[in-house]
């Protein structure tokens, strides 16, 4: 039996706190794992078992050093290594790239949500100026990341209005990214990448983060090998796995600045044990002339990761403008689309730069949020002829007027052939029909970015009550109310009397948007505001105010 092993034998730029992983063999025929570092000697450490039974990683109780060479001896058939054996060396490091702030626009030039239920959340507003989509194919999913007041992750119904928003505030610099539904274990769960912005070369210093339907917390997924996650990508699948993205500043001969490799892992977020590793470095090779970006350079610049039909990654590289499909058991890059070596054929409109989100379609397909340069930024569904490596454009998605997005963006093909298109640096969320006519356009109301925008089904209950501000009115009372992140209320009905616990129905209306408005006659000294699904059965009820 062959065994994928990571670091991949051979490989040149792996980190000091590295791990060992043994794939496609339970933990226990592993055996004896013989670990000697060319400097730091023999390794002891432990072997823990990945959470899926299919293999298990050399944890050592000591971190390499840099510069030296690894051997790994083992009693396995390793593919890549010879008589069980396989070797890898430990990068020579460069400073870890700083931490920088977030330029935001002034607060005055920045559109609010506002709600008496919830005072404390201030959303940045959008504004709809169309809207033909059916509304069957989901709610919104966004992560506006440059409010001045406050960020965070925010769902939209389909005419718009909000549904549920995780107020991060402004000061505690904390960045989200790609808010969407994906699922793990067979259910949906809500996702999204939180951490601290570098200097200018990608989101850094973050983790994923997985709710449930509640919006409760249910797991937390970190890099693994002494590698933080950047915001780029954060992919999870129904088995319990998250494939990450990581940059690592290291120095590599003949150059005088150092490089920041581009990372892909794939961690088991039940154990957090690092399943795959692959380096852009030791697999793509840096042209010869690369200007700096300030003291480093950012030759790859990984942006987005899916997985084919053949379970090998699909990597969008922003700064060699191609896509390449790696095995993922050799890391070797088996075709290149795009760039300076395209494996490809290029047929007509099929050429994209700095593109973002390369994403294998069910049917074999390829979509890609094309930024372009020097003209209008666009979204892309291509065909690939493997049997005669070409490249075929089917549509491409153009903004009515042009937008020229220069980073960040994505696009989402939904299953009635619709597609969804945030434009990233361009405040801007768009659906098109399988035409290509734009049939929804919305814009933030301010100079916002949102990384990516999505439309998913999804179903929550929150496990906090509704919220109620009561408010006088010239005869009896208004109560406004609200239920953050709750999806399936239809009415909201008032219950009111002289004490708690003497409660009697006085009004009933229907769901306004996120807050409702409910006009009360009746004096009294306390309410209590209950949610109704459509069955008129109660979902849950606010605490009582008086």
């Amino acid at each position: 039996m062959q065994v994928a092993v990571f670091p991949l034998p051979g490989s040149r730029y792996n980190r000091p706190e590295t791990q060992i992983t043994f794939r496609g063999i339970p933990a226990p025929a592993i055996g004896r794992v013989l670990v000697v570092g060319s400097r730091t000697g023999v390794h002891t450490g432990r072997l823990v078992a990945d959470s899926d039974g299919q293999g298990a990683s050399f944890v050592p109780e000591k971190p390499f050093t840099v510069g030296e060479t690894v051997t790994v001896g083992t009693r396995l058939h390793v593919l890549g290594g010879t008589a069980g054996r396989f070797a890898f060396a430990i990068a020579h490091l460069a400073p870890p790239l700083p931490i920088a702030g977030l330029v935001v626009p002034p607060a005055r030039e920045v559109r609010f949500m506002r709600f008496r239920s919830q005072p404390l959340l201030r959303p940045v507003a959008l504004t709809f100026t169309q809207d033909a989509a059916p509304a069957s194919e989901g709610d919104i999913f966004i992560a506006p990341n440059t409010s001045p007041i406050q960020e965070g992750p925010m769902i939209l119904d389909p005419r718009g209005r909000l549904v549920w928003f995780r107020p991060f505030p402004r000061g505690s610099n904390m960045l989200v990214n790609d808010l969407r539904v994906q699922n793990l274990y067979g259910r949906p769960v809500l996702t999204w990448w939180q951490g601290i912005r570098d200097a200018g070369f990608g989101q850094s210093h973050g983790l994923g983060i997985i709710l449930n339907d509640h919006y409760q917390q249910i797991a937390t997924v970190r890099a693994g090998n002494g590698l933080q996650a950047t915001g780029h990508e954060f992919l999870v699948t129904p088995q319990g796995d998250a494939y990450l993205t990581a940059s690592s500043p290291v120095m590599v001969p003949g150059r005088r600045v150092p490089v920041i490799d581009s990372v892909v892992q794939e961690i088991d977020i039940r154990t957090g044990l690092v399943l795959l590793e692959w380096h852009a470095l030791d697999h793509v090779p840096l042209s010869g002339r690369i200007t700096p970006r300030g003291r480093w350079i950012d030759a790859y610049h990984i942006n987005s990761v899916s997985i084919d039909a053949a379970g090998n990654l699909v990597i969008s590289m922003r700064d060699t403008s191609a896509i390449y499909d790696v095995d993922r058991r050799t890391g070797q890059v088996l075709w290149t689309l795009g760039g300076n070596r395209s494996s490809f054929n290029m047929g007509a409109g099929t050429i994209t730069a700095f593109q973002h989100d390369a994403i294998v379609q069910p049917d074999g397909t390829l979509s890609v949020f094309d930024n372009e340069s020097g003209g209008p930024s666009r979204g892309l569904h291509e065909r690939l002829d493997l049997s005669t490596m070409t490249a075929r454009m089917i549509t491409q998605y153009y903004h009515s007027p042009p937008l020229e997005s220069l980073v960040e963006g994505n696009m989402q093909l939904l299953a009635d052939g619709d597609a969804v298109i945030g434009w990233g640096s361009e405040p801007y969320l768009s659906e098109y029909d399988p035409s290509g006519t734009q049939i929804l356009d919305a814009h933030f109301d301010g100079p916002i970015i949102n990384y990516r925008a999505y439309r998913f089904p999804w179903t929550a209950q929150p496990d906090k009550p509704p919220a109620v501000a009561l408010a006088g009115a010239p005869r009896g009372v208004r109560l406004f109310v609200s239920w953050n992140g709750a999806t399936d209320v239809s009415s909201w009905r008032v219950l009111a009397g002289q004490s708690p616990n003497a409660l009697k129905p006085v009004a009933t209306t229907p769901v306004a948007g996120f807050e409702t408005g409910i006009p009360v006659s009746r004096h009294a000294t306390y309410y209590v505001v209950q949610a109704l699904d459509a069955a008129r059965r109660v979902l849950s009820a606010s605490r009582p105010v008086s």
